[in-house]
């Protein structure tokens, strides 16, 4: 696999990491493509099959799984199976983009693994888990259960902040998108290193 430069945003859910990524794809300065994530998950509201997720099967996801087809994956909650497809990011490549990927930390940290030097990895942390919590209340797309189960999993997730290249706090929406654009345009601009190969787990 060769090819452009890979951004990774990573958060707890609700730290707004989807908007500031939405927000860079609109930015033709950093010639951006966004890189579709594979899960096993039902469709949420208007969700549209490649345009939001490759929605899969469990049995389905399993079959890419055994027939190495991820770059990463994990298994964020029983049954419900998130990854990148290595073809994904080999089909953006082949446009001449710099990927960028809006994923869970596991999956992010795996990625910035195989391709440290031409990887930026940023996490993006919220002001509290309180004000996590109430911005998912917000969303009114999830129960209360399920909502209970993210905000325990961002407690763990907040801890792998460190592992990241750069963290951004996201306080204030504008500070952090100014923040994160020019991030990227740096990353962007500097000489690609080749990778000596893609290292394995």
């Amino acid at each position: 696999m060769k090819g452009g430069k890979l951004i990774i945003f990573s958060a707890p859910s609700g730290s707004g990491k989807t908007t500031i990524v939405r927000y860079l794809l609109d930015q033709p300065d950093l010639n951006l493509a966004f890189s579709v994530s594979a899960t096993s998950r039902p469709r949420r509201g208007k969700e549209k099959n490649k345009e939001h997720y490759y929605f899969m099967t469990v049995s389905e996801f399993k079959k890419h799984i055994k027939n190495d087809d991820f770059l990463e994956w994990e298994e964020v909650y029983r049954d419900n199976f998130y990854g990148t497809l290595k073809s994904e990011v080999e089909r953006l490549w082949a446009e001449g983009k710099n990927v960028i990927f809006d994923i869970d930390v596991v999956g992010g940290l795996r990625i910035k693994k195989k391709f440290p030097k031409k990887t930026l990895a940023v996490f993006v942390k919220p002001p509290s888990v309180d004000e996590l919590k109430i911005r998912l209340k917000k969303r009114s797309t999830e129960s209360d259960d399920k909502i209970n189960m993210r905000i325990a999993k961002a407690s763990v997730e907040l801890a792998t902040a460190p592992q990241f290249d750069k963290i951004i706090k996201n306080y204030d929406l504008d500070t952090a998108l100014k923040e994160a654009h020019q991030l990227v345009a740096e990353f962007i601009a500097t000489e690609p290193q080749k990778e000596e190969e893609c290292k394995k787990e």
